[in-house]
């Protein structure tokens, strides 16, 4: 009967080399699916087609007919609002449709013009402003306010729903609202209750009339 054959020599450990050589393919694997995902998440939103434009009315009261103007210089279909009664200074500012707040805050420097002080020091910039995201990529713009925003970020407001005052913050030359819609990042036509505002180039300095439906 033979005995156990021995070599004289140790058994070899086990190598853990390959195990842990797959266990790193595995977890950056995981990490590439990880990245992907991350990248989707923020990428899709931003290259789908915008939904169908909100049905956006003029952000002031009820009933108010207001001035609309532009003028060279002033980015095409960037809309400056001013009362064709009464003064400017305090009017309420209107969500123009409902959404979420993304921004408000201060946009620049709001420098020194005030009620009691209408020639005081410009600022530069949108001054105090709001910024309302309504989905589909659309979104609204609301600079020179008189002060803070009476909204906060994240905020969901609802058409009609004040969310400041006229003022004449930031780089500005008189009490009025400066209002933009915009798709996407493109500045657009404004439009209120279905209709186009009319103000689309900066070529020259003009003006039309609307009457305000943002009624609750």
């Amino acid at each position: 009967m033979l005995g156990t054959v021995t070599t004289g020599q140790p058994p070899r450990p086990r190598s853990h080399r390959a195990r842990r050589s797959r266990l790193l393919l595995a977890v950056l694997a995981l990490g590439a699916v990880a990245a992907l995902v991350a990248v989707a998440v923020v990428v899709v939103p931003l290259v789908r087609p915008p939904g169908p434009r909100p049905l956006f009315q003029l952000p002031v009261a009820c009933g108010e007919t207001w001035q609309l103007g532009t003028y060279p210089g002033h980015d095409d279909y960037d809309v400056d609002l001013f009362p064709t009664e009464g003064e400017a200074w305090g009017r309420p500012v209107l969500a123009s449709y409902s959404g979420t707040v993304t921004v408000a805050g201060v946009n620049g420097s709001l420098g020194g013009r005030t009620p009691e002080d209408p020639d005081g020091p410009r600022g530069r910039g949108g001054g105090y402003w709001v910024k309302i995201d309504h989905g589909g990529r659309w979104e609204t713009q609301y600079l020179h306010l008189l002060e803070p925003p009476m909204v906060e970020v994240g905020q969901r407001v609802e058409q009609g729903e004040q969310i400041g005052k006229v003022g004449s913050t930031g780089n500005s030359g008189a009490p009025h609202l400066h209002y933009e819609q915009r798709r996407g990042w493109e500045k657009v036509e404004a439009h209120f209750d279905g209709q186009p505002s009319g103000i689309t180039h900066d070529d020259t300095e003009y003006t039309v009339r609307r009457t305000s439906n943002n009624c609750a």
